[in-house]
């Protein structure tokens, strides 16, 4: 089996289990048995868990990041030196992670890795994240800011991660989700039909009234 073969094997078999059982639950001798390679294979290639865990967030978020910068560029050169919409901002992030899961496995595996980065202790990949891709999530903040500049800071920061908590918890149950609406309301919904409607509860939510106590301290 050639190199490629063998790394592609073992990615494609971690990122299905990592997303199914947690990062913990998941030890290296189940990703070797499923991929049918043997635990040398792994070290040889990857050196720890840890490594390979991080390859697999790669895989998603090196094409994410590269066409998101794209994207940001685009939409800096369309509108100059003014504030970026909201909801443009917003549509233009939801296009990209959509294109991305096309080169994967699926949309609910991304997002399901990416909702485990924040609820699993793997205070590695945190940094991980943060290191290799913080300079396209501090870009996308920052346009943020200039869209919401009635926002405080805190408040801010609480809005987009109740956002990134609403949106990844829609698409990582997106079969669920989709099977209710067919049985239940006769709907066929897409992953296109359900982003339509996701957008603007998000934005909605982003640019609700503050709350008491947040314009005490804005105050």
């Amino acid at each position: 089996m050639a190199q490629t073969d063998t790394v592609t094997r073992i990615l494609d078999t971690a990122e299905v289990l990592f997303a199914e059982r947690g990062f913990a639950e998941t030890s290296l001798r189940t990703i070797t048995s499923k991929a049918k390679v043997n635990l040398a294979a792994v070290n040889y290639h990857f050196g720890s868990k840890k490594a390979l865990i991080q390859a697999v967030f790669a895989r998603y978020l090196d094409p994410f990041s590269e066409r998101f910068h794209q994207a940001l560029d685009a939409l800096e050169a369309e509108y100059a030196n003014a504030p970026i919409p909201l909801d443009v901002l917003l549509e233009t992030l939801a296009r990209t992670v959509l294109e991305v899961p096309a080169e994967r496995n699926s949309l609910k595996v991304f997002m399901r890795l990416l909702g485990l980065a924040y609820t699993q202790a793997q205070g590695h990949l945190r940094r991980y994240i943060q290191t290799h891709y913080g300079d396209v999530f501090s870009r996308f903040s920052g346009l943020v800011r200039r869209a919401t500049p009635e926002l405080p800071e805190a408040e801010r920061f609480w809005r987009l991660h109740f956002m990134l908590g609403t949106v990844i918890f829609t698409l990582s149950g997106l079969d669920a989700l989709r099977d209710i609406a067919d049985k239940d309301y006769h709907e066929h919904v897409s992953v296109r039909d359900l982003i339509r409607r996701l957008r603007p509860v998000v934005v909605a939510g982003m640019q609700a009234p503050l709350p008491d106590d947040a314009l005490k301290v804005a105050g």
